[in-house]
């Protein structure tokens, strides 16, 4: 006999029961997305439009994440614009602005495939 007869099989993972509809997907994405081109602005009209529809929580969820960092990349972005008296700034912007496409990216593609994604550093303003 040896060790690991005694040993169960774990039980199964459990079933995706609730899966996110594919247009609450597509304006999560369109939230993230829209982050990039917009900063702030197309998230908070997503989130507005759809903050008082209690069937669509994902894309309520996913536009109020969207609208916390664009708003965290707008306040860095307006310190990087008054360290630029001291250089720095110069070379800070763009790296927020790398770090802005990035992140809205790797959230597009997770909102995309149904996953709640939250920003690694994200001041969370609005709740």
């Amino acid at each position: 006999m040896s060790e690991f007869d005694n040993v169960t099989a774990p039980p199964p993972p459990p079933a995706h029961t609730d899966p996110v509809p594919s247009d609450q997907r597509t304006m999560a994405l369109a939230a993230h997305l829209l982050g990039i081109f917009t900063w702030f602005i197309g998230p908070l009209i997503i989130w507005l439009v759809n903050k008082d529809d209690s069937s669509k929580a994902f894309v309520n969820d996913q536009a109020k994440e969207a609208l916390n960092f664009q708003i965290t990349i707008t306040i860095a972005m307006l310190i990087c614009f008054v360290l630029m008296i001291v250089i720095i700034g110069g070379l800070l912007a763009p790296l927020v602005g790398i770090l802005n496409l990035v992140f809205c990216i790797i959230a597009a593609v997770k909102a995309n495939n149904g996953e709640a994604y939250r920003y690694p550093f994200a001041l969370r303003l609005v709740k």
